[in-house]
């Protein structure tokens, strides 16, 4: 525990990337093995001081809830919350948040690669493409979610179960195919030995 506090103390006070929007938003220090991995903190984020603190959390904590029977304070304290990046990366002009650059996302991995070290998960939830894509390789998000796969991450082995984004503003979970695999990953995340062991 203690090292998972000293941790999130150092990260809390990166300033690595100038044009992500401080402060960085952290979850609690759970010594767990499973390791959800977000994509990067939206507007209300920094604000309410914690990940998925908005719309799209109150989706997964949903999501999560159906599959465990968790409510959302005992997710937080059962489930060690990380992400791509930390920050808010900004919003862009187009529409929609800003994605971060390949440049804040190689610096923030330090974190995620340091988080492996202290856990060592035996269960990774990346949810969206962006943190899928930290993992795996794939085309679409029907030829990933609704499966477990293994990987191996910078030494450390674990099983993954790829989630799609609870985002309002995204369809995908809530049309075909996209609505079956969704239930098939929250089954799977059900039944594995990580979730049990808690």
């Amino acid at each position: 525990m203690a090292e998972i506090e000293t941790h999130l103390r150092r990260l809390s006070a990166c300033r690595k990337c100038p044009a992500m929007h401080k402060p960085v938003v952290v979850g609690r220090p759970v010594p767990s093995r499973i390791l959800l991995v977000g994509q990067a903190p939206g507007v209300k984020e920094p604000v309410l001081g914690r990940p998925f603190a908005w719309t799209a959390g109150k989706t997964l904590f949903r999501w999560i809830e159906s599959a465990l029977g968790w409510d959302e304070e005992t997710t937080r304290d059962r489930i060690y919350f990380a992400a791509v990046c930390r920050c808010f990366p900004g919003k862009n002009p187009k529409g929609g948040d800003r994605v971060p650059d390949e440049t804040e996302i190689a610096s923030c991995s330090q974190w995620l690669q340091r988080e492996f070290e202290i856990l060592r998960p035996q269960l990774v939830l990346p949810v969206g493409k962006l943190a899928i894509a930290q993992f795996l390789e794939f085309d679409s998000l029907a030829s990933v979610v609704g499966q477990k796969w293994p990987v191996n991450y910078h030494g450390y082995n674990a099983d993954l179960i790829p989630l799609p984004h609870p985002s309002g503003a995204s369809t995908w979970h809530r049309m075909e195919p996209g609505k079956t695999l969704l239930q098939k990953s929250l089954r799977l995340l059900a039944g594995h030995p990580a979730v049990k062991n808690r």
